[in-house]
């Protein structure tokens, strides 16, 4: 089987906020403790320039790299623990929602949207379904 990737680009809204969200949460994190974007990158393994990237919300960063990152936020971090709790209903909503579609209760909704629904079917869809269970997760 051919191997297939979603340019970031093709990323739902939802991933592309949620990604976002956690690069200003990294950002936050790094100020508080002192550190340069040299120092994370060092520690990371990347360039300055990936960090300060990475930290845009950049979504063509690799994931493995965002997750370093979190590890150094927190290194008792166990993403395999996002597995075994349920998707919270809005994160399945926004998933299960085509990019083209608005969901329900955002301006211009409209409630024939629902009957466009599908269920998550790309790495791209996986992803936002962790990155919604971390966020919820941490708050």
């Amino acid at each position: 089987m051919p191997r297939q990737n979603t340019c970031p680009a093709d990323f739902p809204p939802f991933i592309l906020s949620q990604i976002e969200h956690m690069a200003q949460r990294i950002v936050a994190a790094r100020k508080a403790r002192g550190e340069t974007q040299a120092q994370w990158a060092q520690q990371l393994g990347i360039s300055q320039p990936t960090m300060a990237r990475l930290e845009r919300g950049d979504p063509a960063i690799a994931t493995a790299t965002y997750v370093m990152c979190l590890w150094l936020v927190n290194p008792q971090l166990n993403l395999l623990q996002l597995l075994d709790s349920p998707t919270p209903p809005a994160a399945a909503a926004a998933l299960s929602t085509p990019p083209h579609t608005v969901l329900p209760g955002a301006p211009d909704a409209n409630p024939d949207n629902a009957a466009m629904a599908q269920p998550p079917h790309s790495p791209a869809d996986e992803f936002a379904s962790l990155l919604a269970q971390w966020n919820n997760a941490v708050q």
